[in-house]
């Protein structure tokens, strides 16, 4: 791999800025200056930075505790997105593996290896997800029995069989659920509880597959995914 490619995806610049500072020599391979940007370098080599080491990394895998208030985006120029919360992520094409609405909180997974993205991603594999949600209403059991059946939703939408277990109810008249979905649609857990007539006024999502969020991690705190965590996604 050329030198200015290793640093460049390794996030220590544009390419063109990475040029110019390897020309101005600012890269070291195995202790040696390197000025050329086309330099063949190998995850066996030790490459330094400025001074500071950079180890290669193909693929980086990151659990996020989105927050509120944040999009499930690379860029907007509007709003924070969630790659802006990775303050050391290695790799700088990370992406969020689907998304969460801007007001929704809970498990996000960054990364940039689009194979395992799309086998979690794909509608024919009918990865499970799971959500935690407080509702404005008092959900019923034949609510549970309507999404168990598939919901129609609307006309964009018949939800697959569901699975809604409800945790707790208050007297002021609204709920608390979990809903186990087999999809991703848009909007969807929002749309299906307002399907049977209440809304939700709090939504969390707690995992995706066999990843369950590190209930450790603070809305807006991150960590690298296990090797034990990857094995499980990859075998799903």
């Amino acid at each position: 791999m050329r030198l200015d490619k290793y640093l460049t995806e390794m996030g220590m610049g544009s390419r063109s800025e990475v040029k110019l500072g390897i020309r101005k020599g600012f890269a070291k391979v195995n202790e040696k200056t390197v000025t050329r940007p086309e330099f063949k370098v190998s995850d066996k080599d030790s490459v330094l930075w400025k001074g500071t080491p950079v180890t290669y990394v193909e693929y980086e895998y990151i659990m996020l505790n989105k927050p509120a208030g944040v999009v499930s985006a690379t860029e907007d120029s509007r709003e924070k997105t969630v790659i802006e919360l990775i303050q050391d992520r290695r790799r700088k094409d990370l992406f969020p593996v689907g998304r969460l609405d801007k007001d929704t909180e809970g498990l996000l997974l960054l990364t940039n290896d689009g194979k395992l993205a799309h086998k979690l991603l794909s509608p024919r594999h009918h990865v499970a997800k799971i959500y935690y949600a407080k509702v404005n209403g008092v959900m019923t059991e034949e609510d549970a029995a309507l999404f168990a059946e598939g919901l129609y939703v609307d006309e964009e939408l018949t939800a697959l069989p569901a699975e809604l277990k409800i945790l707790k109810l208050h007297p002021e008249g609204t709920s608390e659920i979990q809903l186990k979905i087999f999809e991703g649609k848009f909007h969807q857990v929002k749309r299906m509880v307002q399907a049977v007539g209440k809304e939700v006024t709090y939504l969390k999502r707690l995992s995706m597959g066999s990843l369950v969020l590190d209930e450790t991690l603070k809305p807006g705190e991150y960590r690298l995914l296990t090797t034990s965590e990857l094995e499980e996604l990859y075998a799903e």
